[in-house]
């Protein structure tokens, strides 16, 4: 039996994918991470879709046209990629190996169908699921947000009560209540140090 050394063991850089509902908290959980002052890489998602009122190209994701995605996808520079309510997103690959090259934590946010396909490619990350406590929270921030119609806020609850059977897939789930967004960036922050005090912290490859 090979007992580790405990004075050899070294820290990895962790894979940690932010997933869950629309409207659940994932953008701002983000940045009160950043505002906290936890180093991290950030790995910037791409979209076709257009901007909202105060998002930010590379900072908030990538904003393409429907052409210029369609050409990531066929130079295969997408590790995943999927349709999101009618509008494309995908993870380039290359910003994800860079990242894990850099020595920091790779932070990724994605939306659930995306966070499925990671799983099956990449089993050392770490998935969060963030969740709003109930079903009538998540709608009246949905409605909150602005920019979407009765039609879809309808179709985003409706996919979220889907994306909730997808939880047990998930390694921890974090309750981002109204509110308490410290304590959902708490929570996040213990799982990253638990996780990378585990003896067996394997080595994350893309």
């Amino acid at each position: 039996m090979n007992i580790p050394d405990p004075y050899r063991l070294e820290s990895h850089p962790l894979l940690i994918i932010v997933s869950g509902p629309a409207g659940v908290g994932k953008d701002a959980l983000i940045r009160r991470l950043r505002q906290r002052g936890h180093p991290f890489h950030f790995v910037v998602t791409a979209t076709d879709r257009p901007p909202r009122s105060g998002e930010v190209d590379g900072v908030d994701y990538y904003f393409v046209s429907g052409d210029q995605f369609a050409r990531m996808i066929e130079r295969g520079e997408l590790l995943e990629h999927a349709v999101v309510y009618g509008q494309n997103k995908g993870i380039p690959k290359q910003h994800v190996r860079e990242a894990l090259t850099s020595g920091l934590d790779v932070v990724m946010r994605i939306d659930v169908q995306g966070a499925s396909t990671i799983q099956r490619l990449v089993q050392d990350a770490v998935f969060i699921f963030l969740t709003a406590s109930s079903d009538c929270e998540l709608e009246a921030r949905l409605r909150a947000r602005g920019g979407d119609t009765e039609e879809q806020v309808q179709k985003r609850l409706a996919a979220a009560r889907e994306e909730m059977d997808r939880l047990p897939a998930f390694d921890y789930v974090v309750v981002n209540r109204d509110g308490e967004l410290n304590s959902s960036v708490d929570d996040v922050l213990a799982i990253i140090r638990a996780e990378h005090l585990r003896v067996d912290q394997p080595v994350v490859a893309i």
